[in-house]
């Protein structure tokens, strides 16, 4: 793989985990634990949040696999390129839906259980985490 693109994805890998580890795993829990955040308004928080970093992942997501797709990678490299894409992919297009829709209702009064859909979100973050952290590490090595 060339230096220049193995260089611009590993950037923009780590830039990428730095944000899910920040957002997901540190600010998503400790909104609900500080004074007077009810769970209307950590909801109404945190879907704005997980908003703006799913579009910014977005954005990272196109430039690692654009750098990666220029830069002639090994097969290691391009699996887990499509392996973070397709993890971030199905967040985006069943994981976060469902929640939305869940959050409306709680957001409107309705009195719900616990939700799987976060468990789900939280299983998928934790292995797209550690798939851009091993992408990370095995850009850095070319």
């Amino acid at each position: 793989m060339n230096a220049t693109s193995a260089a611009t994805a590993g950037a923009a890998t780590f830039v990428w985990l730095g944000m899910v580890l920040a957002i997901s795993f540190l600010e998503a829990p400790l909104k609900f634990r500080a004074p007077g955040v009810t769970i209307p308004v950590g909801l109404g928080i945190g879907r704005l949040v997980f908003r703006a970093l799913n579009l910014v992942e977005v954005v990272l997501a196109a430039v690692v696999v654009v750098a990666v797709a220029a830069g002639g990678p090994p097969v290691t490299v391009l699996v887990l390129t499509v392996v973070v894409a397709v993890l971030l992919a199905v967040q985006l297009g069943a994981v976060r839906p469902a929640l939305n829709r869940r959050s409306d209702r709680v957001l409107a009064g309705e009195d719900l259980p616990r939700s799987r859909g976060h468990l789900y979100y939280v299983g998928l973050e934790t292995a797209k985490v550690v798939a851009l952290l091993v992408l990370g590490i095995s850009l850095l090595a070319r």
